[in-house]
């Protein structure tokens, strides 16, 4: 929003949330209503395809966001090394507004222009018309709108919503008021309306000039360096033709040069061309290499949970993850990013985060939660962490954190598996175990006298229940198996408060993977669940508590957070991820997996201290 919010700021569908798209939805219906009752040569191609070309719109502004996510992530060439927030992802969320909007006037042109008849399927004259209009009256009254835009009075009431993201990704290209929109509509569509009225209209010229105006649109407000510099080499002329992301960047840096569109001409012309252009041009494109301290290695849960990663939806990677009715209608995606995985043999990055000097990475295993489980894939699972360690080792990172199920034990014993292979290994891997355990002992409600233990026990629940023992808290099984085999690792004094029973029901659970409906039903009204699992277990009942998997609250300081850790809240991240970070700052020099375990009390203080703060059941 605008400083001061000038008239037709907002947009008219704004209310609707996410049914904003029945706006379009009677043009749509008596689209498919003319498919399915007329032979197609009695109905106009044009019509029928303004809803596909919205489609391809959308999904062509998608493919620029993952694109970009990705490379500011990994790439060298980033103009702009700040952070990006939370806030900037929200005000940028209903980027497919204009597309909307474009289309209801694409719909209403065609039914209110009869020249639309003789729009063809390709016409030369019209092509070239359309080059000429824009690179003319276009690109000029854009410059002189633009540079209107930056006054004082329509700056506060109007632009200044755009320039609130000194970052921008793609789609901050198409961030602005309501009003702002008409007057762009009006301008491109100079070149449209001339031909259409010349009768010099083309369906490939219609398309391409949109297309046109998008790619360069996402491009120019990409905030790494992609333009290369052999292009200008090969034809200089083109420097006044075509603006680069760092160009335009210093536009959002700067507030009051590079007012131009998509060609710096005019910038030329009227002497706003930045000085520092060609330099940040230059210092963008040479980039800087970076060590990586502390690289996070997860991977994607559900096959929807593809969506929800940092490169996947925007929106939706900036809440927790959760199901929701339209997932359906983004299942063939999802499926064919899981055939996808069955043949992609490296891992990706996906995120790229600064806490005082400690530069982090979370890379991903493209393999998902139900991969892991299935027996023949496990040695081409641990063939990729394998890889991905050494990769990370040659370049020079220090610790490696394990997340989710790339350290199950029954897939290579919690990482000890590359610690023997590699004994030289210079980076430590952290299964972040002790960290885990630590929150969830300090995640017990005081005055706690016991607790039962319900799931499959692991090294953090084995390690929790030791702690616990250790305050003098009661831990009560049900399973006499599990119960004999935990026997050997308490001390003497720990063993009386270790309990088997089946009638005792405290009124807290720690529960770990294998928790069936069943056994949540059999808890007494008011029971707090607190997992002790990397995956939270199913919230079966209404009437009682269900934690957090272990997790903390971020310091202020931690920058580039804009995603949320699966079905983790805003700026809260898992204590796995948290123990590798605070490894690295720490300068700590032993690994920690296998059954190795560090100090509980010690590694909580420490992430006290870097200002990781507890949950406290968010």
């Amino acid at each position: 929003m605008a400083s001061r919010p000038g008239l037709l700021t907002e947009w008219p569908w704004q209310r609707l949330g996410n049914f904003k798209y029945v706006v379009v939805a009677p043009w749509v219906a008596h689209s498919f209503y003319l498919l399915a009752t007329k032979d197609l040569k009695d109905i106009h191609l044009t019509y029928i395809l303004i809803f596909p070309s919205l489609l391809l719109r959308m999904l062509h502004n998608q493919i620029w966001i993952s694109i970009s996510r990705l490379q500011t992530a990994r790439s060298p060439h980033r103009i702009v090394d700040k952070s990006i927030d939370f806030e900037q992802v929200d005000r940028e969320r209903n980027w497919d507004d204009q597309i909307l909007f474009n289309g209801i006037l694409f719909y209403v042109g065609y039914q209110m222009i009869p020249d639309t008849a003789y729009i063809s399927a390709w016409k030369l004259n019209g092509v070239i018309i359309n080059i000429l209009l824009h690179a003319g009256p276009v690109e000029f009254l854009y410059y002189w709108f633009h540079r209107a835009l930056h006054h004082h009075f329509l700056y506060s009431r109007y632009h200044s919503h755009h320039h609130a993201s000194i970052v921008t990704e793609p789609i901050t290209s198409v961030i602005h008021p309501f009003a702002e929109h008409i007057v762009y509509f009006m301008l491109f569509a100079i070149p449209l309306l001339v031909t259409i009225f010349t009768r010099t209209a083309s369906m490939v010229q219609f398309i391409g000039y949109i297309f046109y105006i998008d790619f360069m649109n996402n491009m120019g407000h990409c905030n790494f360096e992609l333009v290369p510099k052999w292009l200008f080499s090969s034809f200089p002329p083109l420097k006044y033709l075509m603006y680069t992301p760092s160009f335009h960047s210093l536009h959002h840096t700067q507030f009051r040069t590079n007012y131009s569109l998509f060609m710096p001409f005019y910038d030329y012309l009227y002497s706003t061309m930045d000085k520092s252009s060609d330099e940040v041009y230059e210092t963008s494109w040479k980039g800087k290499k970076e060590i990586i301290d502390v690289v996070h290695l997860t991977h994607p849960t559900t096959l929807q949970s593809i969506y929800h990663l940092r490169l996947g939806i925007a929106s939706l990677a900036s809440k927790p993850q959760k199901s929701n009715w339209y997932d359906l209608m983004m299942w063939p995606m999802a499926w064919v990013s899981m055939v996808f995985t069955w043949f992609y043999s490296s891992s990706f990055v996906v995120e790229r985060n600064k806490l005082k000097n400690i530069k982090i990475q979370t890379w991903v295993i493209p393999r998902y939660k139900f991969q892991y489980g299935l027996s023949w894939e496990k040695e081409a699972i641990n063939d990729l962490i394998e890889k991905t360690i050494l990769e990370a080792d040659t370049n020079g990172v220090k610790v490696l954190s394990l997340g989710l199920l790339n350290q199950a034990k029954e897939l290579n014993e919690s990482g000890e598996l590359y610690i023997q292979k590699y004994p030289k290994l210079k980076l430590r891997i952290v299964d972040g175990s002790s960290l885990a355990a630590a929150v969830i002992i300090n995640s017990i409600p005081k005055g706690t006298q016991q607790v039962l233990l319900k799931g499959n026990i692991s090294k953090v629940g084995r390690t929790v229940i030791q702690g616990l023992c250790n305050k003098g808290v009661k831990v009560v099984m049900t399973n006499k198996h599990d119960y004999y085999m935990l026997e050997p690792f308490m001390l003497e004094t720990m063993g009386e408060k270790l309990l088997l029973s089946n009638t005792c029901m405290p009124q807290v659970w720690l529960v770990g993977d294998g928790l069936d409906d069943a056994e949540q039903w059999k808890a007494e009204k008011g029971t707090t669940f607190i997992p002790f699992s990397h995956f939270p277990p199913k919230k079966v009942r209404k009437d009682c508590l269900y934690y957090s998997t272990a997790a903390m609250k971020i310091p202020n300081e931690l920058q580039n957070i804009h995603a949320c850790e699966n079905w983790l809240p805003r700026k809260v991240m898992s204590a796995w991820r948290i123990a590798g970070i605070i490894h690295a700052l720490e300068g700590w020099d032993e690994h920690e997996c296998g059954d190795a375990i560090l100090q509980v009390d010690k590694i909580w203080m420490a992430a006290l201290r870097h200002g990781f703060l507890p949950l406290l059941n968010e």
